[in-house]
């Protein structure tokens, strides 16, 4: 189909195929007003529906003049700026002008995108083809494309940097041999149950029993072994709910939520201790450590205790079980009294 176009002295006959290049955003109409062709991109915005030799009106809705009803208002309109929306996404408003052909042989609805063109790229997946190659609107394209690569960009470097500082910060509180919480992760815990929630729980302190033997009779690294078993053991014998962390070299603070009843909390500080005086085999020998353990709960103290209080009652109470033979566990009482196993 050829569009046939002319100046004032002179006649063009305009292939649709040209016109499609030139103008991928336009509608030819007949004179009814009933459309013959549209360009690439208007088939695009309304999503390869058929809509030859449909009215315009049926398609789009004629926003701006307020005034205009009908298409004989719109070619009283010749040359003036119109706005209208496609009746399938109207939400995308377009700005456009109408021009007659000569003859009388219809008319020229020339569409542009307008502020709508972000919206328009994004819902229609819109590229380079799909506008005129001397429009500005490519510069908008390019500008898009650039911002969408800019705003991809500072979403991963973003992720990658919440991901790092949350290594950091995991690493800052973790003890790089045994992988259980350290001191840091410790103090912070305890502060979090006594002072900000005030929940109770149960406190026990092991100290390994015959380490500094280990270490004078088969080196740093078996000690090392043996600290590592035992990170082991209480990640494997412990709840989820329970926070286990290496606060010192062979020093080890449990925090047992919620607060366990004595017998309970007895029970688990016996069965630790079995576990962490079976042998530790390295470099062909066997290497023995047994375990001292205290054991506190916040639910027997009157009033709330302070973390200096607990931590001096549950290490009371591991002192009375290293002076009862070692090997055992004692119950930390209000005051610093405790009761060896």
């Amino acid at each position: 189909m050829n569009m046939h176009v002319a100046g004032s002295t002179a006649g063009l006959n305009l292939p649709l195929a040209v016109l499609d290049v030139l103008m991928p955003m336009h509608v030819a109409l007949n004179a009814e007003g009933r459309i013959r062709h549209v360009g690439p991109t208007i088939a695009k915005i309304l999503r390869g529906a058929p809509v030859t030799g449909v009215p315009l009106l049926e398609v789009f809705d004629l926003r701006r003049p307020a005034e205009v009803t009908d298409f004989a208002g719109m070619i009283a309109q010749a040359g003036r700026r119109l706005s209208l929306v496609p009746k399938t996404s109207d939400h995308l408003p377009l700005r456009a002008v109408l021009m007659p052909l000569p003859g009388g042989d219809g008319m020229i609805l020339d569409i542009s995108l307008g502020l709508s063109f972000a919206r328009a790229v994004s819902d229609f997946s819109l590229t380079l083809h799909d506008f005129s190659p001397c429009d500005q609107t490519i510069e908008l394209l390019y500008l898009h494309e650039a911002n969408s690569s800019t705003a991809g960009l500072s979403r991963h470097l973003s992720k990658r940097l919440q991901a790092a500082h949350a290594a950091a910060q995991r690493q800052a509180r973790t003890d790089v041999l045994t992988g259980l919480n350290n001191r840091r992760a410790m103090d912070h815990e305890l502060h979090h149950l006594l002072v900000e929630r005030s929940h109770e729980f149960s406190l026990l302190n092991i100290d390994l029993d015959r380490f500094k033997h280990v270490n004078d009779t088969y080196g740093h690294a078996a000690g090392d072994a043996v600290l590592v078993a035992v990170g082991r053991i209480l990640g494997y014998e412990l709840r989820r709910t329970d926070f286990p962390a290496r606060v010192g070299g062979d020093e080890f603070l449990i925090i047992l939520r919620p607060a366990l009843a004595p017998e309970v909390a007895s029970c688990i500080a016996t069965r630790l201790i079995e576990r962490i005086q079976e042998p530790v085999r390295f470099e062909n020998n066997d290497c023995r450590v047994s375990a001292s353990i205290g054991v506190v709960s916040t639910a027997q103290y009157l009033t709330r205790p302070s973390i200096e209080q607990v931590l001096a009652d549950v290490d009371g109470a591991l002192y009375q079980a290293k002076k009862a033979g070692r090997g055992r566990y004692a119950l930390a009482h209000e005051g610093g009294m405790a009761r060896p196993s």
